[in-house]
């Protein structure tokens, strides 16, 4: 049975993972950054905000992980948790609907948070919740750091698995296997429960998750799945927890600030050469390549 470690006397528990979700700016929107006047932020005027690509992959990883793809049936439950402002809440909806269970949302403002803050904020939670299994997409779409999972595992110290691109459950739901992408090919990990992994774009391919309880014969699409609109009205009425750092006791303050951001300087208007004895004059004297 899957995670059947953790079961009564009675009743076999349900398997409960956690995933910490962020909400960035769509980065299909990325021309239309802009930075404040006085060079310290990137204001999100005109921006859209979405879910995460990597973690709205690990949403994805933790449902196949708790439910009978065939069926539909659920044997897990699968919880959120985001930090930033209240609107953040709108994001938590969208991936309650695609079937997550229920979120926690710790209200804060951006510069209030830097992975420290974010990981200490995450320990506690994970001490209320008390978790099987945290699983976060590998970084974040916007500041790209790639650390608070690995940051977070060593916090709690569990065992981690990074980039992973498969996850199967193993004896009897107490260790998962997980394959994860090196230079080289496939690194294959074994870590017991709990355990913090962290996803890459490929855990969503069709056969990526074997829990047990999924027929062998099921393949899943290869994205996240869409929400419907069932999970979209069923959303409505999902609890969103809200709470604070100061709530979680979260005393730490952010180490890392940003002096100033600058925009890249536009590109100058490509030009034609006569020739190779050119191309290679110009590569030497104006582009300094050579």
């Amino acid at each position: 049975m899957l995670f059947a470690g953790r079961r009564s006397a009675t009743k076999e528990m349900r398997v409960k993972i956690l995933v910490p979700v962020k909400r960035v700016a769509d980065p299909d929107n990325a021309n239309k950054v802009k930075i404040s006047g006085d060079g310290k932020q990137v204001t999100s005027q005109g921006l859209e905000w979405k879910l995460n690509p990597f973690d709205e992959y690990a949403v994805e990883a933790a449902l196949r992980l708790t439910e009978n793809g065939k069926t539909g049936e659920r044997i897990g439950e699968v919880i959120l948790a985001s930090l930033g402002p209240k609107d953040v809440g709108q994001t938590l909806r969208g991936a309650l609907a695609m079937g997550a269970d229920r979120a926690v949302l710790v209200e804060a403002n951006d510069e209030q948070l830097d992975a420290g803050v974010v990981v200490d904020a995450l320990a506690k939670l994970v001490a209320q919740e008390k978790p099987d299994l945290v699983l976060m997409g590998k970084q974040a779409v916007d500041g790209d750091s790639n650390q608070s999972g690995q940051m977070l595992a060593e916090a709690l110290g569990w065992p981690m698995a990074t980039f992973a691109m498969g996850i199967e459950v193993l004896d009897g739901g107490k260790a998962l296997k997980v394959g994860r992408e090196a230079d080289g090919g496939i690194l294959t990990l074994k870590v017991t429960l709990p355990a913090v992994v962290t996803v890459d774009l490929r855990i969503v391919t069709p056969k990526s998750i074997v829990n047990h309880k999924t027929p062998a014969d099921h393949a899943y699409s290869d994205t996240a799945r869409y929400a419907s609109l069932k999970g979209i009205m069923a959303a409505k009425k999902k609890p969103i927890a809200e709470t604070s750092l100061a709530k979680l006791g979260v005393t730490k303050t952010p180490v890392l600030t940003y002096a100033k951001f600058e925009l890249p300087t536009g590109r100058k208007a490509g030009v034609k050469v006569a020739d190779v004895n050119e191309l290679v004059t110009r590569l030497r004297t104006e582009a300094k390549a050579l």
